[in-house]
């Protein structure tokens, strides 16, 4: 009877305890798994080609253009492909144009099976952007084609479906961040074809027992809004952290360009395995996902860093939050109401979009759930969300996990 009772003691300390952290990476179990073995991908020919007095390339990062066509003197017919198939419909494109001559044209942009998504961006240095106006763009009977007018002279016309950031842009605002005390900036591996794994470490003297919070972003190419409030999200860390207690009590560890590859390829989704990243947190079968999960693990280990909080910065249609469900046990189970409510009140909206999930799927907020015991979210922002709001949404976000975490006082 004595023995009985202690074991049942035993079951019911067991249950009601913290979730686990694992010290060595797991391939878990999930009930949709997904083949994550590595496919052929369709790589674009690179190059300048000139038709009369107007000219195009896609010689550049993030470019993707695989046909241009001249059909008369005023139409031209671009066609973009994906890297493969099947395929999340994210048709992103990206080209440079010019003239001889100031001219108007209309270039048709031709998707194939997938339907417009990206409202056309243009910019005359790469850096500085606005929206091609509405009028300007004409879609196609069942939108899987989207015709723009331009004008084009001899000063070199970027267009694109979101704003550039590719790898060399990513790399020079680590740099201009990692200027900061308390910012250390590191490349955690290599991806497949040799393009940096980006790290930061941020925090206040030692790493070590410190609770900690990852942040990802860009595990899908296009997703350059998710990177815009990834962005206000750590900026505003950086600048209030180090003043307000925050960085003395926690660690951050932030992985800005999950898919480099795929960034400065033009790819629709995947990396150069033909494979969507955020479904191979399992098998590992990719360089970038084995590298940089490996890279989670040892380092918590190794500082025995208590892993309260994984955020991955995505972009879709609309704003929106994944969260866990309600029976998915985590370690700060309040967090998730907490933080989003704070949000909310702060940025005066209506609705937070809160859509709540069982990890079902091999994806990085499930991974940082069984993995570690953490909340794992994915939040989401809006194809054409305004860019000013998404860096006021980044930096209320930054505020709101700040201010939970030291009222909690976890650090302690």
């Amino acid at each position: 009877m004595k023995y009985l009772s202690i074991v049942l003691f035993a079951v019911i300390l067991a249950s009601c305890s913290s979730p686990r952290q694992y010290k060595k990476l797991k391939n878990h179990t999930y009930i949709n798994p997904v083949d994550t073995k590595t496919r052929p991908i369709d790589y674009q020919e690179r190059g300048t080609f000139m038709y009369g007095e107007v000219g195009v390339t896609n010689d550049f990062p993030s470019a993707r253009l695989n046909k241009f066509e001249k059909i008369n003197d005023s139409l031209y017919a671009a066609t973009i492909n994906p890297e493969n198939s099947p395929i999340n419909p994210s048709p992103w494109y990206a080209f440079k144009i010019w003239s001889n001559k100031t001219k108007h044209i209309d270039v048709d942009l031709q998707y194939g099976d997938h339907k417009h998504r990206y409202s056309p961006k243009i910019s005359r240095d790469g850096e500085h952007w606005k929206i091609l106006d509405s009028s300007f763009v004409h879609l196609g009977i069942d939108s899987t084609s989207a015709k723009i007018n331009l004008k084009i002279d001899q000063d070199t016309l970027w267009v694109a479906a979101q704003e550039i950031q590719d790898t060399k842009r990513v790399g020079q605002w680590i740099d201009s961040i990692a200027q900061n005390s308390f910012v250390t900036a590191n490349d955690v591996g290599k991806s497949a074809q040799n393009r940096p794994l980006f790290h930061m470490n941020i925090t206040k003297g030692s790493y070590d027992k410190k609770p900690t919070i990852i942040v990802i972003s860009r595990q899908h190419p296009p997703e350059v809004t998710g990177f815009f409030a990834m962005k206000a999200f750590i900026e505003t860390i950086i600048a209030e952290g180090g003043t307000n207690g925050f960085l003395e009590k926690y660690r951050v560890m932030v992985y800005p360009l999950m898919n480099p590859d795929g960034v400065d390829l033009g790819h629709y989704r995947h990396n150069t395995g033909g494979i969507d990243l955020n479904r191979d947190w399992s098998a590992y079968n990719q360089p970038e996902i084995v590298q940089i999960a490996g890279h989670m693990v040892r380092e918590t280990k190794a500082h025995k860093n208590n892993v309260l909080l994984g955020l991955d910065f995505h972009s879709t249609f609309y704003d929106v939050y994944y969260t866990p469900d309600e029976s998915v046990k985590r370690k700060i189970p309040d967090f998730t109401k907490t933080w989003l409510q704070q949000i909310k009140t702060d940025l005066q909206i209506e609705d937070i979009n809160e859509s709540p999930g069982k990890g079902t799927r091999p994806t990085s907020s499930a991974w940082f759930n069984r993995q570690f015991g953490a909340t794992g979210i994915t939040y989401e922002i809006g194809d054409d969300t305004p860019r000013d709001f998404i860096r006021q949404k980044g930096e209320v976000s930054a505020h709101a996990m700040m201010d939970y975490f030291l009222n909690e006082d976890l650090g302690k």
